[in-house]
């Protein structure tokens, strides 16, 4: 079973990606912060983490960079998630070690269509 994270300081966010990704195939953990983030990816690194593009506490860039400098046997994949569509940002997040991005707020078929499109999930 695949874990993913969302680390977002919104529950709200948090929740809904929760109740539209979860099921039985993929089971979604939250971090509310950056370095709640890291703590729990030391872990049990999951394989898909969604990273907000403005968290309080961490750059996305350095949390992004700091993930991919982890030992672990997963190599996750990863989303910033953005509250409007950024080249810049989404470059830097790229070149830091992200796959892509995803746009907030997001409804279920958006969500899915872009785990779909990185073949990570239903």
């Amino acid at each position: 079973m695949k874990r993913c994270m969302f680390v977002d300081d919104s529950s709200v966010i948090r929740k809904v990606a929760k109740r539209i990704l979860g099921g039985s195939d993929l089971v979604v953990i939250e971090a509310a912060s950056g370095r709640d983030a890291l703590e729990m990816c030391d872990a049990d690194m999951p394989e898909i983490i969604v990273v907000d593009g403005a968290l309080p506490d961490l750059p996305a860039v350095d949390l992004i960079r700091r993930i991919r400098a982890m030992q672990s046997l997963v190599r996750p994949q990863i989303l910033i998630s953005l509250v409007e569509l950024d080249v810049a940002s989404i470059m830097r997040a790229k070149r830091a070690g992200a796959q892509g991005y995803l746009l907030k707020p997001f409804n279920r078929p958006q969500l899915l269509e872009c785990f779909r499109t990185l073949k990570i999930a239903a």
